[in-house]
């Protein structure tokens, strides 16, 4: 991982929640939210929450009397979070890094985490972190990615954008986000850090848009691809996306588009 990878500022955030978030997160937020609400948990730390997706997932499946502690290293996406939901007293937002909690051992009942130890730098203390929060017999629940050529909007992005860069192709999605799916690797990390009863599950959905046009600028603007772009030439984002999205009208069509994604869920106990 460079540095840029985990720059969520300027108008990305905006953009990932309105376009990213539909196209490939909600489903997923679905699911780990249920995973994570079977156990009736009454106290819930999220790491990596970004613009909230998972965070309004979970209030919406918690108890009423449930509190969930929201926290992403990136000030900028949990401002935009917040205005996306106003009011919940069950929420506390807070700016924290998940490899170095600011939290006592022993406060939550469950911690989850949708699409972000990909991002942590040292995976093994970021669990490690996670166990120490948790209490006794709690679980932590989280999903990564399968590889890119398992995600099939991803993977058509990633080669267009090879094409328009071919001597320096912009490798974020490869590298980070479809970086981290080896499930021998992932039950040797947890088991590293203290974490038992380890289960990684396979889960498929349904990418769709209604255009080819929406996931080409979701991925080139919405994401840190788009720091990868302007690095290389700040005046050819629109161009890129156009080349993007060209490619997928190629391959999806130029009316409605559909393509598989693929993620794997991780649940381990303290």
């Amino acid at each position: 991982m460079v540095a840029t990878d985990k720059i969520f500022a300027g108008s990305i955030p905006e953009f990932y929640d309105r376009l990213m978030v539909p196209l490939i997160f909600e489903p997923f937020a679905a699911d780990l939210s249920r995973r994570v609400a079977a156990s009736n948990p009454r106290d819930v730390l999220e790491t990596a929450a970004g613009t909230g997706v998972l965070t309004r997932a979970l209030a919406s499946r918690l108890a009423a009397d449930a509190r969930i502690t929201a926290t992403d290293l990136n000030q900028p996406m949990l401002n935009y979070a917040m205005t996306r939901q106003p009011g919940d007293k069950r929420i506390d937002w807070k700016q924290a890094d998940a490899l170095a909690l600011p939290f006592e051992d022993q406060s939550f009942d469950a911690v989850a985490c949708e699409f972000g130890v990909m991002f942590f730098p040292d995976k093994v203390k970021g669990y490690k972190e996670a166990r120490r929060v948790l209490k006794p017999g709690g679980r932590l629940l989280f999903n990564v990615w399968d590889k890119i050529s398992e995600n099939d909007f991803a993977h058509t992005i990633a080669q267009a954008l090879a094409e328009t860069f071919p001597d320096d192709p912009p490798r974020f999605m490869q590298r980070t986000p479809h970086g981290y799916h080896d499930g021998e690797q992932i039950r040797a990390e947890l088991a590293e850090a203290g974490f038992s009863d380890v289960t990684i599950d396979a889960v498929d959905a349904r990418s769709k848009a209604t255009s080819p046009r929406d996931p080409a600028v979701a991925y080139c603007q919405g994401t840190p691809w788009r720091n990868e772009i302007e690095a290389r030439d700040a005046s050819r984002l629109e161009e890129v996306t156009d080349y993007a999205t060209e490619a997928m009208a190629k391959k999806y069509g130029r009316g409605a588009v559909d393509g598989r994604i693929r993620a794997f869920v991780i649940s381990a106990a303290r």
